[in-house]
């Protein structure tokens, strides 16, 4: 018996369908880089959450613990700007940070009227388990990549986001 492949980014689309429209997707997608772009990150986003799932991180929050660790505090609004995150969602995603003890908001030490979110010593570990999936989680999402493809995909995506 042969041993089982590995889990493998698929869509839907790629089935067969009766009447020779089989290869309809395949055409669209070469054509329309705005669809394949939407279709890609639909596929990335199911294999994330697969991956995420019954861990104790969201990917958003993840983010958050990845941002404040390298920066340091920050404001809620920072936080959403700098990555993109809708400030209602940010709201959910620090209070389960802080409802897990992994962040605590403080006075923002040059505006007294904001809060600024600081990580607490627990979330160290919490940030070094996670960021240790992270090339498994690429390499799931990516697998049908090369290196080298990454890297130009990675590149070209900052272009579209203006961010490099």
């Amino acid at each position: 018996m042969a041993a089982p492949q590995p889990a493998r980014l698929t869509s839907p689309s790629r089935e067969p369908e009766a009447g020779g429209r089989d290869r309809y997707f395949s055409k669209l997608v070469q054509e329309r880089p705005d669809i394949a772009l939407c279709r890609a990150t639909t596929l990335v986003t199911r294999t994330l959450d697969e991956e995420l799932a019954g861990r104790r991180l969201t990917m958003a929050q993840h983010l958050v613990l990845k941002m404040l660790s390298d920066v340091g505090p920050c404001s809620q609004q920072e936080l959403s700007e700098q990555l993109r995150i809708d400030r209602s969602v940010m709201v959910g995603c620090i209070d389960g940070l802080e409802d897990s003890g992994l962040v605590r908001r403080e006075r923002h030490p040059r505006d007294r009227r904001a809060y600024a979110v600081t990580l607490t010593p627990e979330a160290a570990p919490v940030l070094e388990e996670a960021e240790g999936g992270v090339p498994h989680l690429l390499d799931r999402a990516f697998g049908a990549l090369t290196a080298a493809e990454r890297r130009t995909l990675t590149r070209l995506m900052g272009k579209i986001l203006d961010v490099g």
